[in-house]
């Protein structure tokens, strides 16, 4: 029997709720399926300000640093807005800790699920993305200073850092449809000059099979709502990466059907939803928790090498949407747990 050592930091608003349901989507799993799983909690974001003063403390580093994988709910919220110190903090540290430099972000639209987006069915249905966000440069880990009248933020990206991240891009767009888009801002920038240069030399030394092409981030926007269909693979740094897999999330038609996982060097992962604490409903079971579990299926393929019970949890996920046992964002009413237990059962019924 196989055994895996998972850690989960449940966080903030909805996260301990949308954190359970994987925790129990994996459970089932592993009764199905022969596996062990021993799950270890720990804190981090806005929670462990409140109790450890830190929004990362050194027990759930160490915890993570164990850990075969590790599943986040979500952090943050307005009880810590404009504090010295920030949940978001602990989300950035355990990246940068555990290595985690690509975050990958699935997207498509089924014909059959279409009709949910905010866009167009014709241009929608069909759409079948992938964003990979370098996840440890950039603005979000560069310099900081602030006086009283002014503020510098700096970005700073190595050759090394790009390369890494486009050929997880390019390794993924070979086991799909064989093109890569990078998204820069080359005509104003000067660490998005390195980036596209970075990316052509590494595309013409090892990858001149697979399609490149290049897209400023101010057109690259509105492109996703255009024609999404487009696109295969997207690669780009930090910030960009930030708020353009954000716009992509909403063409499905809710942002709580989407997951993603952090990646490294070693196999490791972190996986969360995309969406966000939303202590506006936490507590009131209405958070939808399939952007977790698809999250959790993306820790049994990427972290633990389970393909087919990776299928077998995506299988379970897509029954229950068509059945319509769906939570409110998705104009249903059913409860997340409701959702949760649903898609169990399709797991264990298959």
């Amino acid at each position: 029997m196989a055994e895996f050592k998972i850690v989960v930091l449940p966080g903030d608003g909805i996260g301990p709720e949308v954190a359970a349901a994987g925790v129990e989507a994996l459970k089932t799993i592993g009764e199905v399926y022969g596996h062990s799983f021993a799950f270890e909690e720990k804190l981090i974001g806005g929670i462990a300000i409140d109790e450890r003063d830190d929004p990362y403390p050194a027990d759930t580093d160490a915890a993570c640093q164990a850990a075969d994988a590790v599943i986040l709910g979500a952090v943050g919220g307005p009880k810590w807005d404009l504090k010295p110190k920030r949940p978001e903090q602990g989300l950035l540290a355990v990246r940068k800790s555990l290595g985690l430099f690509a975050n990958l972000r699935p997207m498509d639209v089924a014909a059959s699920q279409a009709f949910r987006s905010p866009l167009k069915e014709d241009i929608v249905s069909g759409a079948d993305m992938l964003i990979v966000r370098e996840l440890t440069g950039g603005l979000y880990f560069g310099k900081q200073s602030r006086t009283e009248t002014s503020a510098t933020d700096e970005c700073v990206y190595t050759v090394e850092e790009i390369e890494r991240v486009a050929r997880i891009a390019f390794e993924a767009a070979r086991k799909r449809r064989n093109k890569v888009t990078s998204v820069d801002k080359a005509n104003v920038i000067e660490t998005s000059r390195l980036w596209r240069e970075t990316v052509n030399k590494l595309h013409a030394a090892e990858y001149s099979d697979v399609e490149l092409e290049h897209a400023l981030v101010d057109s690259m926007a509105m492109h996703l709502v255009t024609r999404p269909k487009s696109f295969d693979v997207i690669v780009t740094e930090n910030m960009f990466g930030d708020i353009l897999s954000d716009l992509a999330s909403v063409l499905p038609g809710s942002i709580g059907l989407l997951g993603s996982a952090s990646l490294g060097a070693t196999g490791k992962g972190l996986y969360e939803p995309i969406h966000g604490s939303a202590p506006d409903i936490a507590g009131k079971d209405l958070a939808n928790p399939i952007g977790t579990l698809k999250s959790v299926s993306m820790l049994l393929r990427f972290s633990l090498n389970l393909n087919a019970e990776a299928d077998a949890l995506d299988a379970a996920i897509e029954a229950v949407i068509q059945k319509g046992i769906l939570t409110r964002d998705l104009g249903g009413t059913a409860a997340g747990s409701e959702v949760t237990k649903a898609i169990v059962a399709e797991i264990r019924a298959a």
